[in-house]
């Protein structure tokens, strides 16, 4: 099974590279909440659509660097680069925690800081 979520989230993030936010969302529970500790939290596909409607207006391009697999959760440690609040390109080293539900993605928890490469 922990496998199984590894190889969800893979595609699902080859989605998101891909600008196919639909896609995917395709990947993820009706209820999924996410929370980017120290910042905000989205509660339902609906608001982790509007959220990337905005953040994603150019698709992020990332790297993971380790993915690690326990019973239903994921983690995915790696670099990501995407505009900031500034509409500057800026890159970020990630921590995010993902809890599965029935082979769809349910919960995030993102710990995310600013880089300066």
């Amino acid at each position: 099974m922990a496998d199984d979520n590894k190889t969800i989230l893979e595609k699902a993030n080859a989605a998101i590279m891909n600008g196919d936010n639909e896609g995917f969302l395709s990947f993820c529970t009706d209820d999924t909440v996410w929370t980017f500790v120290g910042d905000q939290t989205l509660r339902g596909k609906e608001a982790v659509r509007r959220y990337m409607a905005s953040a994603y207006l150019e698709p992020p391009k990332f790297m993971v660097e380790n993915l690690i697999a326990e019973g239903d959760f994921v983690t995915a440690l790696g670099k990501i680069r995407l505009k900031d609040t500034n509409g500057q390109m800026a890159d970020y080293a990630y921590c995010d925690v993902w809890r599965f539900r029935d082979g769809k993605m349910a919960e995030l928890k993102a710990f995310v800081i600013k880089t300066d490469k």
